[in-house]
């Protein structure tokens, strides 16, 4: 199999952070983080993926600071995978993929598991872009501004 090209130093952050999180393993692997799964047994047992491919995308998660191997709590000689400040940071992400399946790849009425608020049990509301003043933002409201290409190479 031919080893995936690198975009770690590419001028896109939707690139960059690609290479980080852009493997199906690795968010579900935060997933389930974010579900309260900490032991390599368990995100195995959830997820089905192979042992190797597991600790590979473990191993990336860690490196990039999304999670850190913690002592386990039950004091036994396990790790424990825990989601640090970074790894966190990517609860927006998962939602806004959630609700993008919700709405585009369900049929009405079709089973899945819901996002709720733990203190009232509602659905969490639709993730919204916007501005300085609240006012939401479509993409025909922004633009990339791109590197000259004599910045880029």
């Amino acid at each position: 199999m031919a080893k995936r090209k690198t975009l770690k130093d590419d001028v896109c952050p939707v690139a960059r952070g690609l290479d980080v999180v852009g493997d199906q393993w690795a968010l579900l692997i935060v997933r389930d983080a974010f579900d309260g799964v900490r032991r390599f047994s368990a995100f195995q047992k959830n997820l089905g993926v192979a042992r190797n491919i597991l600790s590979d995308r473990l191993h990336k998660l860690v490196e990039h600071g999304i999670l850190t191997v913690s002592p386990a709590s039950d004091g036994t000689a396990y790790g424990e995978y825990v989601l640090t400040e970074k790894g966190q940071a990517l609860f927006p992400l998962l939602v806004s993929l959630r609700q993008w399946s919700e709405q585009f790849l369900y049929r009405e009425g079709e089973a899945r598991s819901m996002l709720v608020r733990q203190d009232t049990g509602q659905p969490v509301p639709p993730l919204r872009l916007v501005d300085e003043q609240g006012r939401a933002l479509a993409a025909a409201d922004t633009v990339v501004r791109k590197l000259p290409l004599e910045e880029v190479a």
